[in-house]
C-alpha cells in the first residue's frame, strides 16, 4: 500500500483545491488590509495561512480512515474544549460571548467551536459510513441528533447562536446521503417554511424573542422603518458599503466606509461588503466563482471516494462551507439577520482558516487513497 501511495501521491494530490484555497486567503488578506489598514490583522492572516498549509499537508498525507477510527476520542476532546472555554479566567469574554482562548504571541485567540466541526464530521461519517442496504432507522436518526446536539448545546451556552447553526448542515447532508426517508425530508422542509412565521409570532407575543435578536430580524422584515443608528446600523452600513463599490470598485481604501469606521467588524463579519466596495460587482463575481470552483472540485473528489465514509466526510465539509458562504453573503447584502458567521477563507481569524484547511486536507487525503485497499 505504501509503495502504491508513494507512486501516486504527487500525481493524485489535488493541487487545484490547495491553490484555490491559498488564493482566496491571500485575496482575503488584501481585503482585510483594505478594511483595517492601520491594524495587523492581515499579517496575522498570512501567518495563519502558513500554519494552516502545514496542517493541511499533514492531514492530506495521513490515512483518513485511521483518523476516522479515532473520531470518538477526537469528539470527546472537542467537547472538553467547549467546556473549558466556558470557564471564567480561561475563556475570553468578548462582546458578551465567552468563545475564545487566548494564545501566546501574535496569534491572538483560539476559537474551539471552529475546530470541533472536524471531529463532529468524522464522528458522523464513522457512524453513518458503514455499508447499508436499507433506510435509516429512527435509532440512527436519534444518534445523529445526539452527536450534533452535544456540541451545539455547549456552543449555545457561550452564547454563540451564529456558530451553533453552522453545525446544522453537517448533519443534514449526512442524513440526506444516508437514505433518510423522503417523507421526513419533506416534513422537515414544510415545518421550516410554515413554522418560521408562526415561531416569530409566538416568540414576539410570549416575549421569548426580544431585544437585539428581535430587532435584527425586524431590520430584515421592515428595513425602511428600522433604526439606522441602532439595531439596524450594521445592516444599513453594510448595504451602503456594498453599493459604494459599483461595477468595478470605489475610491482608495483611505476613503472607504470601513477605514472611516462607519462599517462595524469589516475584517470579519462584513469582509464581503469590503470586497464589494473595493472590487465592485466584478470582484464579487470572481470571488463567488472561486468558491464555486473549490466546491465543485470537492464534490468531484467525493464522487471518486473509494468508500462511503470518505464521501460523507467531504460532502459534510461541502455542506458546511456552502451554508457559511450563503449566510455571510446574505448578512452583507441585507437579506439575512446579522448573526456573526465568518466568510470561509476570507474573514480574519486563525481558527477559521486553520479549521477550513484541515477540512480540505481530509478531502485531499480521500482523493489520494481512492486506489488503495
Amino acid at each position: 500500500m505504501v509503495a502504491i501511495l508513494q507512486r501516486r501521491k504527487l500525481r493524485d494530490f489535488d493541487w487545484l483545491i490547495a491553490v484555490i484555497a491559498i488564493a482566496i486567503v491571500c485575496f482575503g488578506a488584501w481585503e482585510i488590509h483594505n478594511a483595517q489598514p492601520t491594524e495587523t490583522y492581515w499579517q496575522k492572516q498570512l501567518i495563519g495561512l502558513g500554519i494552516a498549509f502545514v496542517a493541511m499537508l499533514a492531514i492530506a498525507f495521513s490515512d483518513y480512515r485511521r483518523l476516522v477510527e479515532l473520531a470518538p476520542i477526537l469528539y470527546i476532546l472537542g467537547l472538553a474544549l467547549l467546556v473549558i472555554v466556558l470557564i471564567p479566567g480561561i475563556g475570553m469574554k468578548i462582546n458578551g460571548q465567552r468563545c475564545w482562548i487566548r494564545l501566546p504571541g501574535p496569534l491572538g485567540q483560539f476559537q474551539p467551536s471552529e475546530f470541533v466541526k472536524i471531529p463532529v464530521v468524522l464522528m458522523l461519517a464513522k457512524y453513518f459510513g458503514k455499508h447499508r442496504s436499507g433506510l435509516l432507522t429512527w435509532k440512527e436518526l436519534f444518534m445523529g441528533c445526539v452527536i450534533l446536539g452535544l456540541p451545539m448545546g455547549l456552543i449555545l451556552l457561550e452564547p454563540d447562536m451564529g456558530q451553533a447553526i453552522t453545525y446544522l448542515p453537517l448533519l443534514a447532508i449526512v442524513l440526506f446521503l444516508s437514505s433518510i426517508r423522503m417523507w421526513v425530508v419533506c416534513a422537515v422542509l414544510f415545518a421550516m417554511i410554515a413554522g418560521a412565521p408562526l415561531a416569530y409570532t409566538v416568540g414576539v407575543k410570549t416575549g421569548l424573542l426580544h431585544g437585539y435578536k428581535l430587532e435584527r430580524i425586524n431590520v430584515i422584515l421592515d428595513p425602511e422603518n428600522a433604526d439606522k443608528r441602532g439595531y439596524g446600523y450594521h445592516t444599513w452600513q453594510s448595504m451602503v458599503t456594498v453599493g459604494e463599490g459599483g461595477l468595478v470598485g470605489a475610491r482608495g481604501s483611505e476613503y472607504s466606509q470601513s477605514s472611516l469606521k462607519f462599517l462595524p467588524e469589516p475584517h470579519t463579519d462584513f469582509i464581503f461588503a469590503v470586497t464589494a466596495e473595493t472590487t465592485g460587482f466584478v470582484g464579487c463575481l470572481l470571488l463567488l466563482a472561486s468558491y464555486a470552483l473549490l466546491l465543485t472540485r470537492l464534490i468531484t473528489d467525493a464522487r471518486r471516494s473509494r468508500d462511503r465514509t470518505g464521501m460523507l466526510v467531504i460532502m459534510a465539509i461541502v455542506g458546511g462551507l456552502i451554508f457559511q458562504i450563503f449566510i455571510n453573503v446574505g448578512m452583507a447584502l441585507g437579506f439575512l439577520p446579522v448573526i456573526g458567521v465568518p466568510l470561509p477563507l476570507m474573514s480574519a481569524g486563525l481558527s477559521s482558516v486553520l479549521a477550513t484547511f484541515i477540512a480540505i486536507g481530509f478531502a485531499i487525503s480521500v482523493q489520494l487513497r481512492r486506489f488503495v485497499n
